[in-house]
Order: structure tokens, then sequence, then C-alpha cells
């Protein structure tokens, strides 16, 4: 049996983050990423870090400059990098190759290592209805967002997906 981890990311939107931590949580062998951003929706939408320390994982948040802890990537401790939600931020940083953030540096750092990445994109389409703390809220994503995530699905050993139902089964076929 694989002894291998998977990665999980988390950067700064809420659009199914409530989903994204439900699946995260059904997991075995997972360590937790957090972005600052990652870290303060969290709070926003009033998850404790708690929850994920009661089913031990690992938690790392962006405190270094240099992204210490992609280090366990050399290592060959992660099968996946499940980046979910990630931001049209994130999104754009990625596609253009730029790594300013624990988050980023992963995503570029998995790649080098020919380790795969799943990306749940949140803006993927011209309109977007998605839960803010208090309340849904229509956005419109911009030509760039989309044009973003359209050129991350074209990267070697990424999946990128946008929506639950999909995260759900790319996260089966690629945790085997």
């Amino acid at each position: 049996m694989d002894k291998k981890k998977i990665a999980w990311c988390i950067t700064g939107s809420g659009h199914y983050l409530k989903e994204s931590i439900e699946l995260l949580l059904t997991l075995e062998n997972v360590d937790l990423y957090l972005s600052k951003a990652g870290e303060e929706v969290l709070k926003w939408y009033n998850y404790d870090l708690s929850i994920f320390k009661k089913k031990k994982i690992k938690i790392f948040k962006d405190i270094t400059s240099s992204s210490a802890p992609v280090s366990l990537l050399y290592e060959s401790v992660y099968k996946l990098i499940v980046i979910s939600p990630a931001t049209s931020n994130t999104i754009a940083l990625m596609a253009q190759g730029i790594s300013t953030n624990l988050v980023t540096n992963m995503f570029a750092q998995a790649g080098k290592c020919e380790v795969h990445s799943l990306v749940f994109a949140c803006d993927t389409e011209p309109v977007v209805i998605t839960q803010a703390p208090k309340k849904l809220v229509t956005l419109y994503p911009r030509d760039i967002d989309l044009k973003n995530y359209k050129t991350l699905k074209k990267f070697k050993n990424v999946t990128v997906v946008d929506n639950v139902k999909a995260l759900k089964m790319s996260l089966k076929k690629l945790n085997k």
C-alpha cells in the first residue's frame, strides 16, 4: 500500500470551501497547507484549525519567505497536491509560473518533482454564484480570469476541475 501523502492546499476563496473541507476531512494521510489568505478565509467562515488537528492532520502555514515546507516534495513525501478551493489570483500566479506564497510554491515544486496537482478553480464561467461569509453573491469573472483558467488546464501533470463532483471523481482517480 502506498504510504505517500496528499498535500491539500487552501487559498483565500470561500467558493465551495465547506465542500472542500468536508472532502479533505474524509481522507487519510493528508497534510494541510494554508496560504496567508487561506488562513484568513478559514476564520471568516468560522473554521477552527482544531477540526484538522483532531484528525491528526499536520498543518503548514505560510510563515517563511522561502516556503520551507516545499522541501517535503524533494523527499517524495507526497503523491498528490490538491489546491481546493483556488482563487483567481492563485490560478493567475500558477498559470504564469509565479511562486509568491506557500501554495504557489507547492504547485511549482510539484511540477518540477513530477507530482500531480489537482486544482479546484473558482472563477471558471462568465457568471459565478458563490457563498460569501454571510450570503450568496454573484460574481462576474474577468476575461483574464477565464483565460488563466484555460491556460492552467493545459499544464502537464495538472488536473483542473470546476465543480465539486469533478473534484471528488478526480480525487478518487488520482488517490490510488
